[in-house]
């Protein structure tokens, strides 16, 4: 091992596992199960990873059993016979591996175009019908759907656990459904789930109770949030720790296990005053096990991927210094893990010489 690296390869215990370093792979849609429906060689990319030294998956995103929760019929699907049975195939996949895997279940909300994903006729949907600040584009969501929207996460979850799944991970990040509810931006209700900060997480301490009863009490329950939006990088949910303590307060008491904490680039700091990043606040401020990301391993951020650059290897000094701090616990790694499966044992044998750039054709939508 390069000592230089030890604190990234230093081991994790939880009560749900024992991780033998602090990398995980970070959720990244690729749209290559046809029809929703993850294949063999879906199967084979994840087992990659892990024999490529990344022992915890959070896989792309999967949509749940609601019309609208998806904008690309070849995005993965988290119901159905079919798909559940190739989710299953993944998951045996990855722990005869030695892996741990959990799902991301996902609901698009109003990024999704008309027209589009498994159901194109379905309106589209969202708290307000905006799908950014000032432009609406269909009606606000009505309670029953609302209600049908929670059911369908519980009823993910209770897959994942059947099918061996060793977790979840909720989606309430990056102006998805469950963000939108967050933002006072796509979030105009004037009812219970709008209006204050705190009304404006019920949507998601709903579903995060539904997805608790659904699983019971030891089965990890992941919440992924970030304070920027596809729609506004600049957007804060929270604007103070003081915000941030009382935001993440309801969704820890709603059941939220572990915390991941999305950010563009993982080295900058969250609030003036503190080195500290986004996941690093989750970690003092719930004691919660906290998962940092972005951009780890490259040197440009990856929304300049998404519009088609490339990005070369970066070293990952500023990454150890944080985990020898104990800033935070765990590091979900993206782009540079989805070129080079093999990234995490490079990095620990000191080959970073061998580590592949990133090229945009690998990347498919943001998760």
């Amino acid at each position: 091992m390069n000592n230089a690296h030890s604190a990234l390869f230093r081991p994790y215990e939880t009560k749900w596992h024992s991780f033998p370093n602090r990398i995980a792979m970070a959720p990244m849609t690729r749209s290559q199960s046809p029809d929703g429906v993850p294949t063999k060689e879906v199967a084979r990319y994840y087992r990659r990873r892990v024999e490529g030294g990344t022992p915890f998956i959070i896989t792309e995103g999967t949509n749940v059993n609601h019309p609208p929760s998806n904008f690309d019929a070849n995005i993965p699907r988290f119901y159905g016979e079919a798909a559940l049975a190739g989710w299953k195939h993944v998951v045996d996949e990855v722990h005869a591996a030695g892996g741990f895997i959990v799902p991301q279940i996902w609901h698009v909300g109003m990024m999704r175009k008309q027209g589009t994903g498994h159901f194109p006729d379905a309106p589209s949907v969202g708290p307000s019908g905006l799908i950014r600040p000032g432009k609406q584009i269909s009606e606000p969501m009505t309670q029953a759907e609302i209600d049908d929207v929670v059911q369908a996460f519980a009823d993910a979850a209770r897959d994942a656990k059947a099918v061996g799944f060793d977790g979840v991970e909720i989606h309430g990040a990056h102006g998805y459904l469950i963000d939108q509810f967050f933002w006072e931006g796509t979030n105009q209700r004037t009812d219970g789930y709008g209006g204050s900060m705190l009304n404006r997480t019920r949507f998601a301490q709903e579903i995060l109770r539904a997805v608790r009863k659904a699983v019971g009490p030891d089965f990890l329950v992941m919440f992924r949030f970030s304070q920027w939006k596809q729609q506004d990088y600049e957007a804060k949910l929270a604007p103070t720790p003081q915000d941030l303590e009382a935001f993440l307060g309801v969704l820890v008491d709603a059941g939220a296990d572990m915390l991941h904490a999305s950010t563009r680039r993982f080295w900058e700091p969250e609030f003036d005053g503190s080195t500290l990043n986004l996941a690093g606040w989750c970690k003092k401020l719930t004691g919660l096990p906290s998962m940092s990301v972005g951009s780890v391993g490259l040197d440009d951020e990856f929304m300049a991927s998404m519009r088609g650059a490339s990005a070369g290897v970066a070293d990952i000094t500023r990454l150890v210094e944080c985990l020898e701090r104990e800033e935070f616990d765990l590091i979900a790694v993206g782009r540079a893990l989805l070129v080079d499966p093999d990234w995490a044992n490079k990095i620990r044998d000191g080959r970073l010489s061998e580590v592949e750039p990133f090229v945009p054709e690998a990347l498919g939508y943001l998760s």
